[in-house]
């Protein structure tokens, strides 16, 4: 049968019919000795080193599947391999084994060996193969690059073709990806490293930019993630200094760090995006925090780059959805004025990103931001964990005790998320921490005085857990002095956006094919923001390169959750229940407008809408 194939997979085939090999005929499988092999190993100790353990949780994730799991060097010589039993003999007939070369000189058409030539990563399905013998094969590969971005070796997955699975090469990507960014935390002693990332909770993750610089600033390298969101290439970067990218003194970096309790760092990048940041300093002997080095001398103090202002984080969050237009001007109104804000909505619909924005855009920006999830600490510790304890509280106590998350909040924000779900118990001491301002850790006799705004959500609702007995109704009113709600996605007008936003913040394929967007606008988004973040950002990695996420990017259970989706209404019924909206629209704006005398600019702000939309709906004389 004949078929198109990639032009990837053409372009292989072409080099490695140059190469003078014959794709009915057995290769070379000779492995390399013994002693040839531990020598290699030994070349490759870091890469190996690192790779390994990435290598095993990338197996459970995979066992049973008909798969193994390879990891070569930078020619293609296979190091390790770990594989299902029933599929190694299978994997030895064609020497997927230590030892063995799969470089397309060797081997031909190949997922690690074209992931090689190509320096991306690659699938290889069947009589793609250009080895007959291969045929039975479905692979797939990523290199792995260093700081230089050089490949050093590659990440392969391997199985019987009848097993394949679309994931498998997301899987694939994310360990190479984990791999490199280890491989780059052991790379530099001495020097100042730093993690950023536009959301302060992909911070520590697969998503963070890494760059390096000396203790003076001097910029030494960075990650792939870095670059992206830099938007700068390595030689680019080897001008700049730590001050010049991130809009920041190197010696504000180390006063930041002397600060008893330092907080995530709030930068400006030379491109006016802000980020937040983690900065650690890696000595040749471990890696230690900022602040835990005073013997570091501080570098003399740069001139302040000139950068633009910063964006109001709570105006970033507002993408066009009337709704949560009028939530974000309700909150910016009693920044810094002490009023205790209630966020409600359900789970998913970004309550927390509401609470971060509202620390960044207040007085206290540079306080701690401490959140708590009252639904995630087991009853017998939140007590422990909010109000901290004294030596020998308890049996397990710490020797000199523990602060706890109220008092780490002092001088910032705390947000306790899920204030709902917690213990009716510590309800009251709760209410008199937020009277009183004052915390008694456990097993204290002392009062301390402690200085905050709080920030609570829920998804619940309050008024019946009170009726319930769940809830305090006194603590509810010392909660409520402003209340808003999230809109949950499904009922926002602002999908798009949102889609763009998301893509952008975690620097992912910057487009959605519009058949894709017909699907979500159609989906209940049981899972809101925090739902659709997750889909794209699998998307993202089934798309690799290609620039636009389609459907055959999607995973299987949303589109199985669109299939067993009530049927949307027919024509007539979806133009009535459109024109009953439109009537109630028209309703409420001239109501509005009579309100305010006519004036279409008043009339705007208290709907929450633009003028321009107040135009469009009125009827044409």
């Amino acid at each position: 049968m004949t078929y198109h194939l990639p032009a990837t997979i053409a372009s292989s085939h072409r080099r490695s019919l140059h190469y003078g090999l014959r794709a009915n005929l057995r290769p070379d499988f000779d492995p390399l000795s013994g002693s040839a092999l531990s020598a290699l190993v030994e070349q490759n100790r870091m890469l190996y080193s690192h790779a390994v353990p990435a290598m095993e949780t990338l197996y459970q994730q995979i066992a049973n599947t008909h798969n193994s799991v390879l990891l070569t060097d930078a020619r293609g010589v296979i190091l390790h391999s770990l594989g299902d039993a029933d599929f190694l003999e299978k994997a030895n007939r064609v020497a997927l084994t230590p030892g063995v070369d799969w470089s397309e000189e060797s081997k031909g058409t190949n997922a690690i060996g074209t992931a090689i030539a190509e320096r991306a990563p690659t699938t290889v399905h069947a009589d793609q193969h250009y080895l007959t013998a291969n045929h039975f094969l479905t692979c797939s590969a990523a290199p792995i690059v260093d700081h230089h971005g050089d490949v050093i070796g590659v990440l392969d997955v391997s199985g019987d073709r009848r097993s394949f699975h679309k994931h498998t090469m997301a899987l694939v990507r994310m360990s190479a990806l984990m791999i490199e960014n280890q491989l780059f935390a052991a790379a530099f002693g001495n020097a100042i490293t730093l993690h950023f990332h536009t959301r302060p909770e992909f911070i520590g993750t697969l998503m963070e930019g890494i760059a390096s610089f000396t203790p003076g600033g001097r910029f030494l390298a960075a990650n792939r993630n870095c670059l992206f969101q830099l938007g700068l290439s390595t030689p680019a970067l080897q001008a700049h200094t730590f001050s010049s990218l991130f809009g920041l003194p190197l010696s504000a970096l180390y006063d930041h760090y002397r600060s008893a309790a330092p907080g995530l760092l709030d930068l400006c990048m030379h491109n006016g995006v802000r980020v937040r940041g983690r900065a650690e300093l890696r000595l040749a002997h471990g890696v230690q925090l900022l602040n835990d080095a005073p013997s570091l001398p501080a570098p003399p103090a740069a001139p302040r780059p000139v950068t633009p202002p910063p964006r109001s984080r709570l105006q970033a969050l507002d993408t066009g959805d009337a709704r949560l237009a009028q939530a974000v001007a309700k909150v910016g109104k009693v920044l810094g004025q002490g009023v205790t804000i209630l966020v409600m909505g359900e789970t998913g619909t970004g309550k927390e990103m509401l609470a971060q924005a509202i620390h960044a855009d207040s007085p206290r920006a540079r306080g701690p931001f401490v959140a708590v999830n009252c639904a995630a600490i087991p009853e017998a510790l939140i007590e422990s964990e909010l109000f901290g304890y004294e030596e020998g509280a308890f049996t397990g106590a710490r020797r000199k005790g523990a602060s706890g998350r109220i008092m780490q909040a002092h001088g910032g924000t705390l947000f306790l998320d899920e204030i709902g779900d917690m213990p009716l118990a510590l309800q009251a001491r709760l209410l008199r921490v937020l009277e009183e301002r004052k915390v008694v850790p456990l097993g204290g006799a002392r009062a301390l005085a402690v200085d905050i705004e709080v920030v609570c959500a829920t998804n619940h609702d309050l008024r019946k857990r009170i009726a319930d007995g769940l809830f305090r109704e006194d603590l509810y009113y010392r909660l409520n002095g402003l209340v808003v709600k999230l809109p949950p996605l499904r009922e926002r007008s602002d999908l798009d956006a949102i889609v763009n936003q998301l893509l952008v913040s975690e620097a992912r394929t910057r487009r959605v094919a519009d058949e894709v967007l017909q699907l979500f606008r159609r989906h209940a988004w049981p899972g809101n923001l925090r739902q659709l973040a997750s889909l794209l950002r699998t998307a993202s990695l089934m798309a690799g390169d290609e620039g636009e996420i389609g459907l055959q990017h999607l995973p299987d259970d949303f589109l199985d959750d669109l299939d067993a989706a009530p049927a949307a209404p027919p024509p007539a019924q979806r133009a009535a229940t459109t024109a009953r909206l439109d009537d109630l629209e028209l309703g409420a704006i001239l109501r509005s407008l009579d309100a305010h005398g006519g004036n279409v600019s008043a009339a705007a702000r208290a709907l929450g809408v633009s003028r321009n939309t107040i135009y469009r709906k009125l009827p044409r004389a």
